[in-house]
């Protein structure tokens, strides 16, 4: 598993309550991609003659790219192996990340709250390492103890392996480190490890929920509101 840093921040345990990290999704969350995914998928199947409709859309945001390719084959029965699409897909992806990533309203904002206060931050993504690894030119590697990418566990989002593996990496309790998501896919895999989630819709809508805030910008996201959905948990 490719890291950002040599060292993982040092966690403040001195308060047995408090918040330790904030473990922040990639695409649609903090740089505005799941637009580029979506063309990178759309031009495809237009070439493969399949139209893809917003209702597509909001089936496949938020990955992984496995879950992706079954909902599209079933759903077009295009003659080509799931490994070839992947390819292809991921591809016409990076391509269009050559002209740089746009971050989200807030994101560097936030990252850079999280840094000034010493609170952990780690990339959690469905994405694959070489997609992270371009995103990062844009995002910023220096905001991260570290990333963990969709290849590089046993299972992906929704699973909880991501993030049950960021926080183990951090010396974490999951319920004291502050997910922050923007598609259902990824807000099924913090619940299921156990951690409060903000969730910041991108394009399928999401459910406030126990343990839940949904917002719709990351600029609403600050130090006091994540220390405050840890402590109510307690």
């Amino acid at each position: 598993m490719t890291t950002i840093s040599t060292a993982v921040p040092a966690l403040a345990h001195g308060d047995d309550h408090g918040l330790q990290a904030v473990l922040l999704d990639m695409d649609g969350t903090l740089v505005d991609t799941e637009e580029f995914w979506w063309q990178a998928e759309v031009t495809l199947f237009a070439e493969l003659g399949h139209a893809l409709t917003e209702e597509d859309r909001a089936q496949v945001v938020g990955g992984p790219m496995t879950r992706v390719i079954d909902y599209l084959v079933g759903r077009t029965g295009v003659d080509l192996s799931p490994a070839d699409l992947t390819v292809l897909i991921n591809q016409r992806f990076v391509d269009l990340l050559a002209g740089g990533v746009p971050l989200m309203p807030g994101a560097e904002r936030l990252l850079n709250t999280l840094a000034a206060h010493g609170i952990p931050a780690a990339l959690v993504s469905a994405s694959h390492r070489h997609v992270i690894d371009i995103v990062l030119r844009s995002l910023g590697a220096e905001h991260f103890a570290f990333s963990v990418a969709g290849d590089e566990v046993p299972r992906t989002k929704p699973h909880p392996d991501p993030y049950l593996e960021a926080a183990r990496r951090l010396g974490a309790e999951p319920a004291r480190c502050v997910v922050v998501e923007d598609a259902p896919t990824g807000v099924r895999a913090a619940e299921a490890a156990g951690c409060p989630v903000i969730a910041v819709p991108s394009v399928a809508p999401i459910e406030p929920a126990p343990g839940r805030l949904v917002l719709p910008s990351l600029e609403q996201v600050d130090l006091e509101l994540l220390q405050s959905l840890v402590a109510s948990r307690v």
